[in-house]
């Protein structure tokens, strides 16, 4: 691994460990009695704010069209990576364990791994050249067990199974939305820049996401959102968690490929646990040990080239 490649990857890590924390972050708000589409709201109108911030003290392209066909594909990126991969990884919440949700919205990367080797093989054209290449070999296959495997170790550790068709079906479909997400961002932050590419992202989520409003007026209240813990954690989750790793994130695809990169999504749940260790009182068990292990393995495995 060259050291240009060696820095995405620890760009990576990077990002995903404070999406880790943002699990709590979120859990935090909600117990201060905020709605989850409001929180979603107000931190990506946030990250939009600091984006174009951003430009104005950089100069980047203030262009807003692009064609209707570029266009529709941002409009497509900022349902699957914003407002819907949101909205049914937070409803799944309501109906099924946190356990269920974290383990199977975590299956993003199969799911980005098997759309890739699909789409490859019967398209042809930009978004398929923009596509990693990769091969369904040993490598590919072992790690991504080894990392599931590693990953309900972490998530489950020994807890009992409830399923709920309904809570675990709108995780399923948080997970095959971050996979879509994945299938074309690397491309459009290829032809158009990290930060305008994610800027449109931001906008179009931002856009989509307005249907849902209705009925959490109170989240909005000065009562809620004054309280320390309350603006403190929207600041982290939209200037943080949002603008700055968006940005990184689609970096990181367009450097190392949509498969090798979102692989790393498979250590969300550990860093969460770390997270929950420092600041919940949480402790990590034997189980959660060796599953955070298996999991590094397993993303270290699947992205290793002659896959």
């Amino acid at each position: 691994m060259g050291k240009s490649r060696l820095k995405y990857h620890l760009l990576a890590l990077a990002v995903v460990a404070v999406w880790g924390v943002t699990f709590v972050c979120t859990k935090v708000l909600i117990g201060a009695g905020m709605h989850p589409v409001a929180i979603f709201f107000i931190r990506f109108v946030m990250a939009y704010a600091g984006i174009w911030a951003y430009i104005g003290l950089t100069g980047q392209s203030r262009k807003l069209w692009y064609g209707w066909k570029e266009e529709a594909v941002f409009l497509f990126l900022g349902i699957t990576g914003g407002s819907f991969y949101f909205l049914t990884e937070n409803t799944a919440l309501a109906y099924t364990q946190a356990t269920n949700v974290a383990f199977l919205v975590c299956s993003a990367p199969l799911f980005t791994a098997i759309f890739t080797l699909i789409y490859k093989r019967f398209r042809k054209g930009r978004f398929a050249d923009g596509m990693e290449d990769i091969r369904l070999g040993w490598p590919l296959v072992g790690g991504t067990l080894l990392a599931l495997t590693g990953m309900a170790l972490v998530v489950f550790d020994g807890q009992r199974l409830q399923f709920s068709v309904q809570g675990d079906l709108l995780a399923i479909g948080a997970a095959l939305c971050w996979a879509a997400y994945s299938m074309y961002m690397g491309q459009m932050t290829r032809d158009y820049g990290a930060v305008t590419a994610t800027r449109k992202v931001f906008f179009y989520g931002l856009l989509t996401i307005l249907p849902f409003l209705g009925g959490v007026s109170e989240s909005f209240s000065p009562a809620i959102l004054g309280r320390t813990e309350v603006w403190s954690n929207l600041l982290f989750l939209g200037l943080v968690a949002s603008l700055v790793c968006f940005i990184a994130w689609n970096l990181v695809m367009d450097k190392l490929g949509n498969v090798s990169s979102t692989n790393y999504v498979y250590l969300n749940p550990v860093f969460t646990l770390l997270t929950a260790m420092a600041f919940l009182g949480e402790k990590m068990t034997l189980l959660a040990a060796i599953g955070s292990a298996a999991i590094l393995a397993g993303v270290i495995w699947a992205g290793r080239k002659g896959n």
